[in-house]
């Protein structure tokens, strides 16, 4: 295959929520993802920050390092406040050989705020997404000459959400903004994961496998909560659970028909004590394989 699959280590451990998983280290998390057939992971906020023990930490399971999650505040500090941010993480990342950084704008955002419905996200109005796209092009632009290339994140609860937003924004920006497509953000903010991917194919250079189990979707269609709220109740779920409602050999040709090349990584922020992460996790790599190699097949 044209692809490699990697894991994000947000199914054992969640980050923003570290009552999900906060006792679980991060050498279990690695052996898990190595013992599950992957060839690489996400960063997770409990991983080495120094590249010498993060490599070694990697190198004794085998895994690659295909990139991470980094909060931007382009909106709020500028380019110049940003790229001073920035440098530590891409000296870290490409020490390690890291292929992406995941950039997403969370000035204002309410996906970490459990006492935010998803109504109050932010909103840009006027030239303001104009603007973000011109500095986020910027950002890019310095990130690929250190070697680590941007790739955009549209979020549940940030500034673009939505697929207009994201229409938008990557119209504003030039190729070096690449784009992260993660099927299970887009469909919860009520786009089409597979309209996207048909849209913006050519920009795709990383990508996230996230399902939505449909009963807990149809309730979050009706019920204003938070994105939190909505992680606890089980929203999100990986590639080959019977209860997600994502095709995702659908998406894969798309990719597929892009000549898409790079990492897919297999996304589910659950409660590791409700979800095992690592069956979760082997069911995930297992049915985007098929997936994946479903859609090589000639038509």
């Amino acid at each position: 295959m044209r692809v490699r699959f990697a894991v994000s280590p947000i199914g054992w451990t969640n980050d923003d929520l570290p009552e999900l998983g906060g006792d679980i280290p991060p050498e279990r998390c690695l052996a898990e993802a190595a013992l599950a057939g992957y060839a690489g992971i996400e960063r997770g906020g409990r991983f080495p920050e120094g590249p010498e023990a993060l490599a070694a930490l990697l190198d004794r399971y085998g895994l690659a390092l295909v990139g991470g999650w980094f909060s931007g505040r382009l909106l709020e500090l500028g380019v110049e406040a940003e790229r001073a941010r920035l440098r530590p993480v891409l000296e870290l990342f490409r020490a390690v050989g890291a292929s992406v950084l995941v950039y997403a704008e969370t000035t204002g955002s309410v996906q970490t705020r459990r006492d935010r419905p998803l109504s109050t996200r932010p909103r840009l109005e006027g030239t303001e997404l104009d603007d973000l796209a011109r500095g986020l092009d910027e950002i890019a632009r310095f990130c690929a000459g250190a070697g680590v290339p941007l790739v955009y994140h549209h979020h549940v609860g940030t500034v673009v959400e939505t697929a207009a937003e994201l229409d938008r924004l990557l119209a504003g920006c030039s190729e070096a903004v690449g784009l992260l497509l993660d099927t299970g953000h887009l469909l919860l903010a009520g786009a089409d994961p597979l309209a996207v991917a048909r849209r913006w194919g050519a920009r795709v250079r990383h990508v996230h496998f996230k399902n939505l189990r449909r009963a807990v979707l149809e309730r979050a269609r009706r019920e204003d909560r938070s994105f939190l709220d909505w992680v606890v109740d089980g929203i999100f779920t990986v590639p080959g659970d019977p209860a997600g409602c994502i095709d995702f050999v659908a998406v894969a040709r798309t990719l597929v028909a892009f000549d898409y090349r790079g990492w897919v990584v297999v996304e589910a922020e659950q409660d590791p004590a409700r979800a095992d992460p690592f069956l979760y996790a082997r069911l995930g790599r297992v049915a985007s394989e098929a997936a994946w190699r479903a859609a090589e097949l000639p038509s």
